[in-house]
């Protein structure tokens, strides 16, 4: 590999020559702009506005313009001069645990290759004390005109080095969380999780760019002069109205994808709604309903012990039946409906006492 950077790493007062490389490649197909008329390709030329002619690359330096419009030149000796220690030196601040760098501070990355012979020691020397330490290095280096924050970490046997974007340049999350409040039930988690435990893990080498190799296709079909592949239609479109069912079918689909057997979703909570009867909700009561139902059986005990049983019902027996079930039935407004049962068999005992 082709380095792009040669300078050293510095550890305290020990200095290793490395040489910096690039650790990852783009494979993104790229494009020209050409004339849609005639297919003749667009290229931008350089003109100096003083002469009003065209210059060429050896001809074109950096400038800096100032606030009132005026170009300041500087010169790749003026950069290189610069009183900085990282010009050439990878310079290390700090050892961090590595939970300690948030991922949206990284950017590029790069390999640190020994630069020679007398570097192997030290090389290897900091490799293993950040292995053993679990941690990864702070540093500070000067690239490509600017003072850069970077984290060195081992991979395999070498180090690597994550250029980090300095706190400051890092926006915060402002106004993009929802703004209303939102409520998730338990039971939209626990689908949720299911569908995360239908998915599983991935192995990051089974992953590729689906969009490169469509883009690739399509040029190919060009080349042999047939009309491009057809795009396919995609699968349950328009607005999901139902989260719940919407994760159900995601986990059931899940499953089926693996090859599973029973794809149906077992063990989860089944959905309440206000519209639902007590056939919906597994046969049980809703709460509504448990609290109506003692009020339901003071009335009918009331009216019987006004048609039967003599005058005993209409007595001072009947009188303190419905007083003890309407405090019975202030008692146990939120109780369950076990203790719905048991108080009508509360009541027939106190209109056999009274008559």
């Amino acid at each position: 590999m082709r380095s792009i950077w040669n300078g050293a790493i510095s550890f305290g007062l020990v200095s290793i020559p490395i040489k910096l490389v690039n650790a990852t490649e783009s494979h993104a197909i790229s494009f020209r702009q050409i004339h849609t008329e005639d297919g003749g390709r667009i290229r931008y030329r350089k003109f100096c506005e003083l002469e009003d002619r065209e210059v060429s690359s050896q001809e074109i330096g950096k400038g800096y313009e100032d606030a009132d419009g005026s170009i300041i030149p500087i010169t790749d000796e003026d950069l290189a001069q610069l009183p900085l220690p990282t010009a050439r030196t990878i310079e290390i601040v700090a050892f961090v645990p590595a939970d300690r760098i948030d991922p949206l501070q990284m950017s590029s990355a790069y390999y640190l290759q020994a630069s020679g012979a007398p570097a192997a020691k030290p090389y290897t020397l900091l490799r293993e004390a950040l292995k053993r330490s679990n941690k990864v290095a702070i540093a500070k280096f000067a690239l490509r005109g600017r003072e850069r924050l970077g984290m060195l970490r081992v991979v395999e046997d070498a180090i690597a080095m994550h250029g980090l974007l300095w706190p400051d340049e890092v926006r915060a999350p402002e106004g993009v969380a929802p703004d209303s409040d939102v409520t998730v039930r338990d039971k939209e988690l626990d689908l949720a999780d299911a569908l995360m435990d239908t998915l599983g893990e991935v192995d990051l080498e089974d992953l590729h760019d689906e969009y490169r190799e469509a883009v690739e296709e399509v040029i190919a079909a060009k080349v042999a002069g047939e009309a491009p592949p057809e795009m396919p239609q995609p699968e349950g479109g328009g607005k999901v109205l139902d989260l719940m069912a919407a994760l159900e079918s995601s986990v059931r689909a899940a499953r089926e994808s693996r090859g599973e057997e029973d794809a149906e979703v077992k063990q989860l909570p089944q959905r309440k709604t206000s519209r639902s009867s007590p056939k919906e909700t597994g046969g049980k009561k809703s709460t509504s309903t448990a609290k109506k139902a003692p009020a339901k059986k003071t009335a009918s005990s009331s009216s019987s012990s006004k048609s039967g049983g003599g005058g005993g019902g209409s007595g001072s027996g009947g009188k303190s039946g419905s007083q003890t079930g309407r405090s019975t039935a202030k008692k146990t407004s939120s109780a369950k409906k076990t203790t719905a049962k048991k108080t009508p068999a509360k009541k027939t005992a106190s209109r056999k006492r009274s008559a």
